[in-house]
Formats: C-alpha cells, sequence, structure tokens
C-alpha cells in the first residue's frame, strides 16, 4: 500500500500496541521509531473515529485513513495553510535555518496549523521528488564544487590549421547551483588556478569550502581520508581564505552537483556550441558566455525559480569579500642551500641568511619574485632575476667578516693595488677582468694584498711583474713565485734566445713545411717530393 501520512501498518501497528498491549506512549514511540506526539495524535484521531483494537476485518486501509483523517479534511484551508515547499526549501540553505525554526515561524501565523512531525513529513514528500542534486542540503556561500567537462571543443588555428582540444572548466555553488564555466588549452595546473579566479570575481566573491575532484593539477596524490594537495592550489586558497576539501574517492554523492552542473554543461554549451567553428579561445569562451547566461536565467524544473535568482537571493549574501589583490599564480620546487649561503633556482643565485647553509628550503616562484620559506616562515624574499649565473645577494644574510667586503669596489681595490706599484694594479685589473664577474675575484685580490704585509711592497711588485708577464692572473701565480724567490731574478733572463739543439734526428720546422701543403678543404695533406 502506498504511504498515508504515516504508513497503514504503523498506524495498526500502534493501535496494538496501545490497546492489547497496553504499552504508553514513550513505549510505543520507541517501538514504531516516531515521536511521542505523532503517537499521541493517532490515538486521539483514532479515539475520535471510535477505532479500537482489533481493528474489523471488512475496513480496509483507505477506510481507516477517511476515518482517521476526515475531520481535518473539512477543516477550513487556511488555518492549515502550508508556506510553499520551494521557500522551506530555500529558507533551509540560510546559515542556521533549521526545520524547526521555519516550522514555529509558521506555528506563529497558523496557531491551529500542523504540528511539528506532519509539517516535516510533508516537507520530506516533496523534497523526495526533487533530483538528488536539488535534494541535497547545502548552506549559504559553504561549498563550491569544481570539475572539467567530459567532451570538448576544437578551436582551430587559422595560421596553421591546428586543432587544439579546449578543456571546459565548471564551477557550481551548492545552494544556488549558479554557474560558471570558461574553457583552456588544458587541465594543466596554471590553467587550472586561472580558472578558480575568474570563477571568484564572476561569483563576486569566495565560498568557504572548494570541493574538486581528484584532479591531479589540485590534489597531488588522491586518498579518500587525508589527501595530499599540490602546494600550489593550497598557496591559492590560503590567498583567498577558502579551504579546500576533495570529493572523496569513489563516492560520487559527495561531487553530485558538479557531475550535474558537468551534465547541463554538456547539453546546454557544449552541444549547443557543436555547428560553430571557433579560432580562438577569446571567441570561444564569449559564446559559452552567452550560454552560460541563459543556463542560469532558465527556470528550474522542478523548482519555481532560477540558479540568478536563487544565487542573488542565497549564495551572494553569505560570500566572502574577495581580497584587495588578485592572487599571482606560483609554482614551488624544494632547494639545498649551498655552503656560500645562496639557493640556485633557475641557473641564477639568490641569497638566504647565512646560518641556513646546507639546510633544504621550499621555494615559492612567481613571474616577479622569489621567495625562501625554512619550516613554513618566509626567511628571504627577492625580485627574482632571469640573468643566469648571477647572483642577487643582501648584506644582511652574510656574515659579518664577509660583509666588509661589500665596502670594496672593483675601481677601488685596483686603485689601492696601484699604490704599490703599476705591475701590481695590473695583475689584480688583470684578476677580475679574467673573471666573469668582477666580484669573483674580489678575495684573490685581497689575498695579493696581504702578501705584501707578509713579504715587502718591493718583492710583491716584482712578483706581480713575472706574473703578468706571463699572464698568469692568479693569487696562486704570485703566492708561488714569491715562496721560490723568482721574484729576485730578472726578467730579462727570460728573454735571451736559447739555442736550438743540434742532432742529426731532429728535423726542424723546415722539414714539415717541405712535407705538408695546405689542404682546400681546410686540413694539411702530405706532399711526396719527386
Amino acid at each position: 500500500m502506498a504511504k498515508e501520512r504515516l504508513s497503514m501498518r504503523k498506524i495498526r501497528e500502534i493501535l496494538r500496541l496501545k490497546y492489547s498491549s497496553e504499552l504508553k506512549n514513550r513505549q510505543i514511540a520507541k517501538s514504531c521509531s516516531v515521536a511521542r506526539s505523532t503517537v499521541a495524535n493517532y490515538l486521539s484521531r483514532a479515539k475520535a473515529a471510535g477505532l479500537t483494537w482489533p481493528i474489523p476485518e471488512d475496513l480496509s486501509d483507505t477506510d481507516i485513513s477517511h476515518l482517521l483523517f476526515k475531520n481535518s479534511e473539512n477543516r477550513p484551508v487556511d488555518k492549515r495553510n502550508m508556506p510553499p515547499m520551494e521557500y522551506i526549501h530555500n529558507e533551509l540553505k540560510k546559515k542556521g535555518v533549521t526545520l524547526q525554526l521555519l516550522w514555529y515561524e509558521y506555528k506563529q501565523d497558523n496557531p491551529d496549523g500542523y504540528q511539528f512531525s506532519y509539517f516535516c513529513e510533508l516537507y520530506q514528500k516533496w523534497a523526495g521528488k526533487l533530483d538528488i542534486a536539488l535534494r541535497q542540503r547545502h548552506n549559504a556561500g559553504e561549498k563550491l564544487f569544481i570539475d572539467y567537462a567530459g567532451h570538448t571543443i576544437p578551436v582551430h588555428d587559422p595560421e596553421t590549421g591546428n586543432i587544439t582540444d579546449a578543456q571546459l572548466f565548471i564551477a557550481v555553488l551548492g545552494a544556488s547551483n549558479y554557474t560558471f564555466a570558461e574553457a583552456t588549452p588544458s587541465q594543466a595546473l596554471p590553467y587550472w588556478i586561472k580558472s578558480h579566479v575568474h570563477a571568484f570575481e564572476f561569483f563576486g566573491g569566495v565560498p568557504q569550502i572548494l570541493v574538486p575532484d581528484n584532479l591531479k593539477s589540485g590534489v597531488t596524490h588522491p586518498s579518500r581520508y587525508e589527501p595530499d594537495m599540490n602546494p600550489t592550489y593550497n598557496d591559492m586558497a590560503l590567498h583567498y581564505s577558502t579551504a579546500v576539501i576533495p570529493a572523496r574517492v569513489r563516492k560520487p554523492k559527495d561531487k553530485a552537483k558538479a557531475e550535474n552542473a558537468v551534465k547541463f554543461a554538456e547539453s546546454r554549451i557544449i552541444a549547443a556550441l557543436r555547428k560553430h567553428t571557433f579560432f580562438s579561445f577569446a571567441e570561444l569562451n564569449k559564446a559559452i558566455g552567452q550560454k552560460l547566461t541563459e543556463l542560469n536565467n532558465r527556470p528550474f524544473q522542478k523548482l519555481d525559480t532560477t540558479r540568478r535568482k536563487m544565487f542573488e537571493d542565497i549564495d551572494k549574501p553569505a560570500l566572502r569579500p574577495l581580497p584587495v589583490i588578485r592572487y599571482e599564480y606560483a609554482e614551488w620546487k624544494k632547494a639545498r642551500v649551498n655552503i656560500d649561503y645562496h639557493i640556485e633556482f633557475d641557473r641564477h643565485y639568490y641569497s638566504v641568511p647565512y646560518q641556513l647553509r646546507k639546510e633544504q628550503v621550499d621555494i615559492r616562484y612567481t613571474n616577479s619574485t622569489v621567495e625562501v620559506l625554512f619550516k613554513n616562515k618566509r626567511v628571504a624574499s627577492h625580485l627574482r632575476s632571469y640573468k643566469k649565473g648571477r647572483f642577487t645577494t643582501y648584506r644582511d644574510h652574510m656574515p659579518k667578516s664577509h660583509q666588509k667586503y661589500l665596502e670594496w669596489t672593483p675601481s677601488k681595490i685596483i686603485k689601492w693595488a696601484a699604490k704599490n706599484g703599476s705591475q701590481t694594479g695590473q695583475l689584480v685589473a688583470g684578476i677580475m677582468n679574467s673573471r666573469r664577474h668582477p666580484e669573483q675575484g674580489f678575495r684573490a685580490c685581497m689575498g695579493i694584498m696581504r702578501l705584501g704585509k707578509r713579504y715587502s711592497p718591493q718583492r710583491l711588485e716584482n712578483a706581480c711583474a713575472r706574473a703578468v708577464s706571463i699572464r698568469s692572473y692568479s693569487y696562486k701565480s704570485v703566492d708561488s713565485i714569491l715562496k721560490k724567490g723568482l721574484d729576485k731574478v730578472p726578467l730579462q733572463s727570460e728573454q735571451v734566445e736559447k739555442k736550438p739543439l743540434q742532432h742529426p734526428n731532429i728535423r726542424g720546422k723546415q722539414y714539415f713545411k717541405d712535407r705538408l701543403i695546405f689542404n682546400e678543404g681546410g686540413g694539411y695533406v702530405e706532399r711526396t717530393n719527386t
């Protein structure tokens, strides 16, 4: 038999337990899993209808229902007037609103209206006829469900003729079903993040919770209980003060909203645009925007309202405000601090506090900045440089013993060295010119300065002259010359031309000139004398 309020089976059981088993109303309520007020209500109706136990066999369930509820059917309609079910359904999505509160408000206007149990029963019957996505209870501004459509839209390149299968990003608010969609070249992380930013700006606010499917862009390691979030996705959520709770694996009810939105998007957007040819993503997204407006303004099949109207009334007032600054896309990577208290990123070197040497740190980088974090605390921030092999160093990151080198410049060091002698200045200039960056020669130059204190200024000048003559621009060369005393040997001795050795087995350079001629192909070939 179909249910009429409580099922006839349960009504018969209430009468049996009362009149045959002589149980108290509290015990009957527990046995039948109903409220005591419901038990009292049905017993009162049975008494008024003259029903006792056992019920006569010639009375059908329809007859019993008529006897129990004929009095209520004769009551004036305005005394039992229920508020519109759509109103109850929408009010329940607002924060703190419950059926108990709505029933209390209803009774204030209708003192002779339905009791709470029947009030709830009427609503549950109505809600049971809704689609599952509409039936789920979602608080205003609470959840945003996110997914990609299963089908793609082709975008043609007019110059090359190549076709890109555009992915359709979809985000739907839980309470109102208000939907956002846009096409992107792929589901890669940069597009995933950018689509979220566009969705927040489309809604004009931020929900409390993001519910993505277990997409790799958002969830690095899907897990039913503890999904590992992509650090960039988590960073974006932190910027917008929202939380990410991915849908559980193999739990379709967790993402019913998104799947329902995907179904509508595929039929109302993708299928509707199937006969159009698009030559750019801007053109495609403009067409998607028009179809999206139609979708959000279209009335529900089972609710006398639209997504836009519900959004304006329910979700929009509950959304959190957008931050002043739009999120700038950032990625993360790990790095080990070198012994020179610099980390390498994109072949450029950035300083961190010297105390972090050999520690592992996190790098957060955007197009304009490079931030270094140690144990989730930012320890350094630099403007991003795209110069390969260069250094970006902050004085505060250096040990005190290193900071004094900042007082020196290449010109200052050369000027100081020249005071010792022209050859010393020439050698120091040569050292810095031989380095890719002059600063890399500072340490060698400072070492040469100290040699002048260990030996004498004149010996240092002579040693530098010898090093310059053999083009050996290094600290080690000058130190070796001084240790071996070669600075005391006149340079002219090296300029005396040595006599060539005389031996019958030594052919000399003229022999090879006679034997070899230049080949047109760029090499040498042997010439045979005849």
